[in-house]
């Protein structure tokens, strides 16, 4: 099979690099954006090669664009957007569907091993499943069916679990800027809480004052936090937790 994949980001860039790894052929087509004005009028494709699959990882606002200017009514198209609906790809494109792994990736870091990263598949009819499945096993075996309902509402359950948890991580860096202590003193603590649930669910993992309900030491963080634009974070996460608590 001869893939093309559009968009030279963070999952293009990986999911190329993965594909070499395994000894497939895949070509990586840039599609940047052109401005005018600061504002982007349109995207741009390099030389677009003859493929039998077509795989986009633009991001989701240019994604419509870009599906439109590839002219491939025989090949296979699929998107890698966990929020954005297989309905993207229009009648000009019998066989479409999408496979979306569920990742954090980033051009610094290449991830080399892709058997354990889930990936979320959806495609408009039995053959074009098929394929995907096909397609998603050249790396990894956790290949889940998931309608755009679902993996809608896994694409948000991962920006909590991994976007705004990485912005947990930055406030508690600028909290510690003003002291002796280096990030790194953090790092034991964040394993820990990533390792237990592992063995235990959420709820049952939490600990810390909001958790005991120790309001001494909540008031006294909160003043600690006056200044900065931290002390409203830090009482509505407290709230949530309290109130998690007694339900």
């Amino acid at each position: 099979m001869r893939i093309a994949i559009i968009g030279a980001g963070s999952v293009g860039t990986n999911l190329h690099h993965a594909f070499e790894l395994k000894g497939i052929r895949a070509e990586l087509v840039h599609a940047r954006p052109l401005t005018a004005g600061g504002s982007v009028q349109q995207q741009a494709i390099s030389e677009l090669p003859k493929a039998d699959c077509y795989i986009y990882t633009v991001a989701d606002q240019a994604l419509e664009t870009v599906v439109a200017k590839v002219d491939a009514p025989q090949a296979l198209h699929v998107h890698t957007s966990g929020s954005m609906p297989i309905e993207v790809f229009g009648a000009d494109k019998p066989h479409a569907g999408v496979l979306y792994f569920f990742q954090s990736f980033s051009r610094i870091q290449l991830i080399d091993d892709w058997s354990n990263i889930p990936c979320f598949i959806e495609g408009r009819n039995i053959d074009d499943i098929a394929a995907i499945y096909s397609l998603a096993q050249c790396l990894t075996s956790r290949i889940y069916e998931a309608n755009g309902h679902d993996r809608e509402r896994l694409h948000i359950a991962g920006v909590f679990a991994n976007n705004y948890t990485n912005l947990m991580y930055r406030i508690a860096a600028e909290v510690l800027k003003d002291t002796q202590i280096p990030f790194e003193a953090l790092l034991p603590l964040i394993d820990r809480t990533a390792e237990k649930v592992h063995v235990m669910a959420p709820k049952d993992a939490q600990t810390g004052p909001a958790q005991r309900g120790d309001q001494a030491v909540m008031a006294h963080h909160e003043a600690v936090l006056a200044s900065t634009p931290y002390g409203e974070v830090y009482r509505v996460l407290a709230a949530l937790i309290e109130k998690g608590q007694n339900h």
